[in-house]
């Protein structure tokens, strides 16, 4: 899962930490970007000093109350300070605990296993679209040592262009119906989401409230 931290004091972090593992969360990323971020793939981005990110991986990995939640740390130091300075962050902010390590916008495959190489955690990629980063295959940042890739916008902005072609043709059309073989069924997005299953078990339960 995708949470940022993006306070400056690592009692917020702390808490922040603490309130995810309570909710069952797996992990989290903190950001070394300073609080009013950009994203990470746009110009101008500012980022806090590598002693502030040290110290708020210090204070989510003391706030850690399940052993088995992971701490990964997102640098966007690459487009700001270089390749060298963000693996030197890099390899500060594993030593403060950091079990994962995301290198944000980075721009050639070889760089993830420069990342990879110097600090021996996992690596993630984020493979946006339309981004700085090329959208390699699985096979070359495998190859790059990559091990966990995220694509957090590819079915939003596939469903976002879909919904735009919908609602063009019921506006030039005033139905549907040329585009109803493009749509998930009723019955495929029951069986998704288990609704048959969860139907089941209401009417069970309607049925034992009813003979009581």
């Amino acid at each position: 899962m995708r949470i940022s931290v993006l306070v400056l004091r690592p009692f917020n972090v702390a808490r922040t930490v603490k309130s995810m593992i309570k909710a069952g969360a797996a992990g989290l990323h903190i950001e070394d970007q300073v609080g009013a971020k950009r994203c990470g793939h746009r110009p101008n981005k500012a980022i806090v000093s590598k002693e502030e990110m040290v110290d708020r991986i210090r204070a989510a990995v003391d706030a850690k109350t399940d052993p088995d939640f992971v701490i990964m740390a997102r640098t966007d130091a690459l487009a700001v300070e270089g390749l060298d300075a963000a693996i030197e962050r890099a390899q500060a902010y594993v030593e403060a605990g950091a079990e994962m390590l995301f290198p944000e916008a980075i721009t050639e495959l070889a760089m993830y296993r420069q990342f990879a190489d110097a600090v021996q955690v996992p690596i993630l990629a984020n493979i946006t679209e339309f981004g700085a980063t090329p959208l390699f295959t699985t096979d070359e940042l495998r190859s790059a040592h990559v091990a966990m890739a995220l694509y957090p916008l590819s079915a939003f902005r596939a469903m976002n262009r879909a919904a735009e072609h919908v609602y063009n043709v019921l506006r030039q059309e005033g139905t549907q119906k040329s585009v109803i073989d493009t749509m998930q069924t009723r019955n495929e997005l029951y069986e998704s989401i288990n609704y048959y299953q969860y139907e089941e078990k209401l009417d069970n339960l309607f049925a034992r409230s009813q003979v009581k």
